[in-house]
């Protein structure tokens, strides 16, 4: 499925988005970095885990997404690949929730793309995939990536202690959620309203994980 508001579009990462994700991912590496899980060293005596290639992780990815287990998008803004964003951990049952993680090209960084990008995953969660929690779980130190979750009103959950293994150490992450019963009016449209309306004098003008 394709989801779109504007210039910003979701949709399903391909293979053939190898070439331009190669780039923009090693364009933005030193930005990256201290946000992007990392395998941690194995127990003593155990197999050394590598880093899956791109081919390898689309395969892992569809795997997950038929298995209803996953929804990996790729990010697209002015109609080239600009990130990420996968609904990952989806849970049935008696939970029907799932967590969100993202990153995002650095150039495109402040001019909304993150919010709405989040936004319309969640929109589609609950509405049309059935979903009732969402999470997002992100570093402290992330400011750029707590703006986000913070601008679409996400509800700040605690912390939990070295949670995940990033940048080649176990990290600290806040969890924001929300449940479908807090954005009755729909996180696209909350995300509109709460947006700073632009001057209209034309002049010269001008989230991540």
């Amino acid at each position: 499925m394709t989801l779109t508001d504007g210039e910003i579009v979701l949709r399903p990462i391909k293979m053939r988005d190898q070439r331009m994700w190669r780039e923009v991912n090693r364009r933005n590496r030193d930005w990256l970095r201290p946000w992007e899980a990392t395998v941690p060293p194995p127990a003593p005596g155990g197999p050394m885990a590598q880093r899956p290639t791109y081919r390898q992780m689309v395969r892992h990815l569809r795997a997950e997404a038929n298995a209803g287990r996953m929804l990996p998008f790729a990010i697209e803004y002015e109609g080239r690949l600009v990130g990420q964003l996968t609904v990952a951990g989806i849970t049935w049952g008696s939970m029907c929730s799932g967590h969100i993680g993202y990153w995002v090209d650095r150039s495109v960084a402040g001019r909304g793309v993150m919010p709405t990008a989040v936004a319309l995953a969640v929109d589609h969660c609950f509405r049309a995939v059935g979903l009732h929690r969402i999470e997002v779980c992100i570093r402290p130190e992330n400011g750029p990536s707590r703006r986000v979750v913070e601008k679409l009103g996400f509800r700040s959950e605690g912390v939990r202690p070295r949670y995940l293994h990033i940048d080649g150490a176990w990290r600290d992450h806040l969890i924001f959620a929300l449940t479908a019963e807090e954005v009755p009016e729909g996180m696209l449209r909350r995300w509109r309203r709460s947006r700073p309306v632009p001057p209209s004098d034309p002049g010269p003008s001008e989230e991540m994980k």
